[in-house]
């Protein structure tokens, strides 16, 4: 997997960082045969470095598929561990491990586990945006890509919970006609946009599309134009014929937005008040430096027991199985 001379390499020793990280960063990606896979939330540079961009069901998919031998992953906890998920065997890198979820926080195990036990004759369908623990919990993994699809392919009689986000349950439920019990949990992202903004935004740009995710709550879901998943939003922006978009997800897409369509106008869709909230405050602890950090001394590496990774494998598989 390493040469002997990696293998050797201190892990603990930082040293002064390079000056041109990447070209550094590059270099590491062949001595240690590794794949960089970044969620579209990442900070530009780092989108503009990796091997695969993607949002969660298209980075699952790629971490099932890699010949890499080891998987730098540029996103949050959760991401990182349903890549260990899918290859134990692989060392799986996240450049800062308090790169955390608020929505995976939002569904402590040990209350997740009394809540699924108080309901056994339910189905559990958990969003790919929980812990490990709650995935080894759940009968099939879903994202906001295949939520609808994989909710229609069970049988109607079947009762269903829904964890952890009760926005995209919701949704989920107006577009299948599904009657679900929601885990009350959600996104401090996606809860911080604010409707009154978005409205005075279509007065001043009365053109513009409103496009947002399905995790944002319902008075926003309301305005918008087109609701779909971060990878179906970059895809409706191009193949829309208008010119201006109010975008009502965390504002790293709009990176890949205007790459993709350079002559067209992206609006971050602003939160209620005047910080930065609509930026994820976990997405953006990684940096290109802890990026290079952490392939240079092989670590933070995501772990967890084999027991955990057994029993989450499963939902996870039975998504990609759904999803074809």
């Amino acid at each position: 997997m390493f040469t002997t001379a990696l293998a050797q390499r201190d892990n603990t020793q930082v040293g002064a960082l390079p000056l041109d990280l990447f070209v550094a960063i590059e270099t590491l990606k062949q001595e240690l045969n590794a794949v960089i896979l970044a969620h579209y939330y990442q900070e530009p540079d780092i989108q503009d470095i990796a091997d695969f961009i993607g949002d969660s069901l298209q980075l699952a998919k790629a971490a099932a598929n890699t010949n890499a031998d080891v998987i730098v992953f540029a996103g949050v906890h959760f991401m990182a561990e349903t890549a260990k998920i899918l290859n134990p065997d692989k060392l799986v890198l996240l450049p800062d491990l308090d790169a955390g979820c608020s929505l995976a926080d939002s569904c402590p195990p040990d209350e997740f586990a009394a809540f699924k036990a108080a309901h056994p004759d339910h189905l559990v369908v958990s969003y790919i945006n929980c812990s490990a623990e709650i995935k080894a919990m759940s009968d099939i993994i879903c994202t906001s890509s295949n939520a609808v699809k994989i909710v229609q392919q069970i049988p109607a009689e079947q009762p269903i919970i829904f964890a952890p986000d009760r926005n995209l349950g919701r949704y989920v439920m107006q577009q299948t006609g599904r009657e679900m019990l929601l885990w009350q949990g959600s996104c401090i992202v996606h809860e911080t946009f604010s409707e009154k903004k978005i409205v005075q935004l279509k007065i001043t740009h009365p053109q513009a599309e409103v496009i947002a995710h399905p995790e944002c709550e319902e008075p926003v879901l309301f305005h918008a134009n087109y609701i779909g998943s971060t990878a179906a939003l970059l895809k409706h922006c191009q193949q829309s014929s208008a010119q201006e978009f109010i975008v009502a997800t965390e504002p790293g897409i709009i990176h890949q937005m205007q790459k993709a369509a350079p002559d067209k106008t992206f609006i971050p869709a602003p939160p209620t008040n005047n910080c930065n909230c609509n930026e994820c405050p976990f997405m953006r602890l990684n940096t290109l430096e802890k990026l290079y950090l952490a392939m240079s001394n092989r670590t933070p590496e995501i772990n967890m027991s084999e027991d955990t990774r057994l029993a989450a494998s499963l939902p996870i598989q039975r998504m990609l199985e759904m999803s074809i």
